[in-house]
């Protein structure tokens, strides 16, 4: 794995971290690829059971690496190649459908600004524990560009289609006490405390029924784009699936003997 991105596991914890500090983890094409390749990884191990997204640095990420952006451009106006932007389709796209569609619960610690792309990833992320000094900006159209990184399907649900417009058609930085109030952030607490924080959430949920967090999100997307009928059919498919896991029995059997279960993941 490439040092702009680094890739742990440790007690069924897989903690992906954004190494590129100088740059306020600005995304290169060399840190995009090491990132789609670390969640694509952890989708697949089946010993990882939740991952924690954090970064190093005064940055979560700020988005495009607008240095190695520009000399794309010009690369593109010179060849006429036309393959800048082909980055959503090979990079990021790839990176926000591994995060939403991990089969295991996702924890994002945003230790600083999420701008963009970065503001995309936190929010595909299942739940976000953000520093008190950390802040959200969408910035798309601050540079002419449109929303990317997902934030067009996650934002509006996070915050309703309103906000969401709001925040898009007029970029600003949100401060994370607002990004609470607004629904963003799930828990905001002291900078030098959010290490700890976002790794005991991620930890507890590396400890839980990882099948029926799977459930869970996978019930949550589809209810975002189907009617009531159609999702409760959806809960019913995926309620029976849930109920025979070992996971299930186990936890039935502890609560008659009034003991704390102990999830396997299965």
């Amino acid at each position: 794995m490439a040092d702009t991105v680094l890739y742990d596991v440790t007690e069924g914890l897989a903690t992906v971290t954004l190494n590129r500090p100088d740059a306020m983890n600005a995304m290169n094409t060399e840190a995009k690829v090491a990132l789609r390749d670390a969640l694509k990884e952890a989708a697949a191990d089946p010993a990882v059971r939740a991952v924690l997204l954090t970064a190093t640095g005064r940055a979560f990420c700020v988005g495009q690496d607008l240095k190695e952006h520009v000399a794309l451009l010009a690369e593109d106006r010179e060849t006429g190649a036309g393959r800048t932007m082909n980055t959503v389709r090979e990079h990021y796209n790839p990176i926000v459908t591994a995060l939403a569609g991990m089969p295991k619960p996702v924890v994002a610690g945003v230790n600083g600004v999420a701008a963009g792309a970065g503001a995309g990833f936190a929010l595909a992320a299942d739940y976000r524990v953000v520093a008190d000094t950390a802040s959200f900006n969408t910035s798309f159209a601050g540079v002419a560009l449109t929303a990317d990184s997902g934030v067009s399907w996650t934002l509006p649900r996070l915050i309703g289609h309103g906000r969401a417009a709001d925040l898009l058609l007029f970029p600003r930085s949100i401060g994370a006490q607002e990004a609470h109030d607004l629904g963003i952030a799930n828990q905001v607490v002291a900078a030098d405390e959010l290490a700890d924080a976002a790794a005991a959430v991620a930890r507890r949920l590396a400890e839980g029924p990882t099948a029926a967090y799977a459930a869970i999100k996978e019930s949550l997307a589809f209810g975002a784009g189907h009617g009531l009928v159609e999702s409760l059919d959806k809960e019913d498919e995926l309620q029976v699936r849930a109920g025979a896991s070992a996971d299930h029995h186990r936890a039935v059997a502890a609560f008659v003997n009034k003991e704390k279960p102990v999830f396997e993941g299965r």
